[in-house]
């Protein structure tokens, strides 16, 4: 039996959770390493076409995240899981059998819809199933997989490019691993699954699970009518400062992904660099989720402002020291820090309710603020390079990133004692 911090859970019924992870980071992955190869297999493609197999599944994302949100209150969660694994799984195989780039588009909105519906769910069963530091160490484990699993697959994608082009796709495939596990998620216990409005009382420890600052209630209807922060079951104040924190750091580091190709091109540099770069940046971001607990203990208060000043000298070294060597390490920095503060970010979630049954909804709403991020942050920083007439510097976006990440690494300092940038309620579980 896996300890939970409240009722154990089986094995399997832990690995059908984690399973989801594995997932959750995967649309689009064979879509972009391999657009010149889709480009020579379809040459009369339009750019629009182009842009919309990357764009529009990340789009639809958005609202499906926030479906999946509300469709959480109901009282048949391992249906959602299983409706939109099938979806997910049902289009890896369209991919295979795909012919046109019209299809390929389709394809990927679907994937795209099935993966919103998921997304919430692999980390909203762990803030159900787990308490208090349990659900901490958990929330970090969850990220590493996610992450290691989209660093394992871009090798794998990049290595079947030089066969068949419908074979990157198989990647999608390992969706029917969580599928497969699904059967065991019914054996979750029911007063996880099927919470109430009530505060859950049911930790090891008294107060485990309770927020540091959160007004102290017998019942939920108590808690609503005593704060006037609380709107609806969530804390109105949290939810937009984690939401503003998450989209921010995603915006600042996504330059990693999105323009360290073009940095590597103007230099003259050899194309492996930039698979090099990305590989390291999704390790690092996948090293912390097993050592979390480790790196709060040893930091302390301090947490996530080391996570700031480190991804601030990180994109740092991309946009004034651009050399092989410092890209690799600026990359390592970046994606350390955003390491720390992802699952840090999905733990407080959880705590920014005063109904528990509305912690995957938390969840929802702050995860659909990373997708928001990826979505905008080409067009936004193509604005200030159009604003500042910059079309001719190399890294641009890179020192766009840099002075908004020293902003908020101030930000974090100063704010440090706040909930969103605190780590106190980590520590004392």
């Amino acid at each position: 039996m896996i300890k939970t911090g409240k009722t154990p859970i089986a094995v399997m019924t832990y690995c059908a959770i984690m399973s989801i992870s594995l997932v959750v980071n995967l649309p689009g992955l064979a879509i972009t390493p391999m657009l010149g190869t889709l480009h020579n297999v379809f040459p009369d493609t339009t750019q629009i076409e182009d842009q919309l197999l990357t764009v529009l599944p990340n789009l639809l994302i958005i609202p499906f995240v926030l479906l999946s949100g509300k469709l959480s209150l109901a009282r048949h969660k391992t249906l959602i899981v299983v409706a939109a694994l099938v979806l997910f799984c049902s289009s890896a195989v369209g991919y295979l059998f795909a012919e046109t780039m019209v299809q390929l588009i389709v394809i990927s909105c679907v994937m795209g819809c099935g993966a919103g519906l998921l997304i919430p769910f692999s980390t909203g069963l762990i803030a159900d199933t787990f308490c208090g530091s349990y659900r901490l160490r958990e929330m970090g484990i969850q990220s590493a997989i996610s992450n290691i699993t989209v660093m394992m697959a871009t090798f794998v994608v990049g290595w079947l490019c030089h066969g068949n082009w419908h074979m990157p796709f198989a990647v999608y495939l390992v969706g029917l691993l969580p599928l497969a596990l699904s059967f065991w998620l019914r054996d979750m216990p029911r007063q996880d699954l099927y919470q109430t409005d009530a505060p859950d009382h049911g930790c090891e420890s008294a107060g485990q699970c309770a927020s540091p600052d959160a007004p102290v209630a017998t019942s939920a209807e108590e808690g609503l009518s005593d704060s006037p922060k609380v709107r609806n079951g969530f804390f109105v104040g949290r939810i937009l400062a984690l939401t503003g924190v998450y989209f921010f750091i995603t915006f600042s580091t996504i330059s990693i992904s999105y323009y360290c190709p073009y940095l590597v091109e103007k230099e003259g540099w050899s194309e492996s660099l930039t698979g090099t770069v990305t590989a390291v940046y999704f390790l690092f971001i996948f090293l912390p989720g097993y050592t979390l607990t480790w790196f709060i203990k040893f930091l302390k208060r301090n947490s996530l402002l080391f996570s700031s000043i480190s991804m601030t000298v990180g994109i740092g070294l991309f946009a004034f020291l651009p050399s092989g060597w410092a890209l690799c390490v600026g990359a390592a920095l970046a994606g350390l820090g955003y390491g720390i503060f992802q699952p840090v970010i999905y733990d407080k979630a959880s705590l920014a309710v005063a109904s528990e049954n509305k912690a995957t909804l938390s969840l929802a709403l702050v995860l659909s603020a990373n997708y928001l991020a990826i979505v905008l942050a080409p067009p936004v920083i193509d604005f200030f390079r159009d604003f500042f007439k910059a079309g001719g510097v190399t890294g641009f976006a890179f020192i766009v990133c840099f002075v908004l990440l020293a902003a908020f690494t101030i930000l974090t300092w100063l704010k440090r004692d706040s909930f969103a940038f605190s780590v106190e309620n980590e520590e004392s579980n």
